[in-house]
């Protein structure tokens, strides 16, 4: 395989040989990808040992960021403050997460009822954030997620969802649902925001990296909602993890706006107030330190929850034990589908244990419709539900 003609990372030589046969197995069953990624068996050395499930806790890596949101009586400033927390999730989410010198790995396909529970720590006062996820459906993979901080009075309650298709020789992931975010101490002000779509570059030289793309919004009650555009290298800006976002009012020009935020989300960015010239320092990323986090340990940890599910196909990926690895794998999706089974046969319907679906939440569609007042068919959101905890 020849080189990149840029200077995206070649690992090619890189790969086991034992392993090079996988590899071009892979490569030949993306070719004739038919959308379903579970049906994809990965490389071992492009795999992450761990579940999908647990990049929910990427949300709230930065507790003193969300908390502050609630901090100002200012409104605008609270959805600055909101924006300035977003972008730190979006880094921690999808570049800080993997180590320096490493590339994107695929993580397991969470089961049905798989759940994840974990705590961050106070940073500054910040009080502990509690986050609980649960993998609401697995056909089609969704995962919903609350995640609170009792101390500010916040709590997030969302579901994301994943549409996945090949594009050229990229993987695109659409990610389809809504959070809302509540200010209980704010009347409970709330926020409702729409995930970008995901762009894994690289596969094809063994060395995976994610961009970035399209549009997400974030809707505010107090009427206030900014639209964040993404961007790759060569595109508009030329580098790498670039977002402009613009905040405005809800039926107010779209050429103007209040503030424009800009840069990279994954490193340093700027903020301008409309019709100023003149630019200040908004988030460096680069500059934040993660909080402590909290997880019991496995043997601490229920049947359903994620560590103790995956812990033997953990362990064999660990060890670099490939067949292990997959026959772990195995045993793990012939009992899903022997559950399934047998669910069907009894005529039971599956119920997640934290999470019920409401299809038309009134904070949600009461969100959705002062966006789409405002942008029109730029927003066309799948549904006007959500995962609600059931507390």
């Amino acid at each position: 395989m020849s080189a990149p003609d840029n200077d995206e990372v070649n690992n090619v030589d890189k790969i086991p040989t034992e392993q090079k046969g996988a590899f071009h197995s892979f490569l030949k069953s993306l070719a004739s990808f038919s959308g379903d990624l579970s049906s994809l068996t990965c490389p071992a050395f492009l795999l992450a040992p761990v579940s999908l499930i647990e990049y929910s806790e990427y949300w709230t890596q930065q507790p003193e960021l969300f908390t502050a949101i609630t901090q100002s009586d200012d409104e605008v400033e609270r959805m600055v403050s909101f924006v300035r927390w977003f972008i730190s999730s979006l880094n921690a989410s999808y570049s800080r997460r993997v180590p320096k010198g490493e590339w994107e790995k695929k993580p397991y396909n969470p089961v049905l009822g798989e759940q994840y529970k974990m705590v961050w720590g106070d940073v500054g006062g910040t009080g502990e954030t509690d986050v609980i996820v649960e993998q609401v459906s697995h056909h089609p993979p969704v995962t919903g997620f609350r995640i609170v901080n009792e101390k500010s009075g916040l709590t997030l309650n969302g579901h994301t969802g994943q549409k996945t298709r090949f594009s050229g020789t990229s993987l695109i992931v659409d990610q389809v649902g809504q959070s809302l975010v509540t200010l209980h101490q704010r009347d409970n002000e709330k926020y409702m925001y729409t995930c970008p779509s995901i762009t894994v570059n690289g596969i094809w030289y063994a060395a995976p990296y994610v961009e970035l793309t399209g549009t997400s919004y974030i809707q505010s009650s107090t009427g206030l909602y900014c639209s964040i555009e993404y961007s790759s290298r060569g595109w508009i800006s030329g580098e790498r993890n670039h977002f402009k976002c613009y905040l405005r009012r809800n039926g107010g020009s779209s050429k103007e706006y209040i503030y424009k935020m800009e840069g990279q989300w994954s490193g340093k960015s700027t903020i301008t107030p409309y019709g100023s010239k003149t630019s200040s320092p908004f988030l460096d990323v680069t500059s934040l330190t993660p909080a402590p986090m909290f997880v019991k340990d496995i043997q601490e940890q229920g049947e359903l929850e994620s560590r103790k599910i995956w812990q033997k196909v953990s362990e064999a990926i660990k060890a670099n034990d490939t067949n292990l690895a997959g026959l772990e794998k195995t045993k793990l999706e012939n009992k899903q589908r022997e559950e399934r089974t047998a669910r069907q046969e009894a005529g039971q319907e599956w119920e997640p244990q934290y999470f019920q679906w409401v299809e038309d939440e009134p904070n949600v569609s009461t969100l959705q419709r002062m966006l789409t007042s405002t942008v029109k068919s730029k927003y066309a959101p799948a549904t006007t539900g959500n995962w609600v905890f059931k507390g």
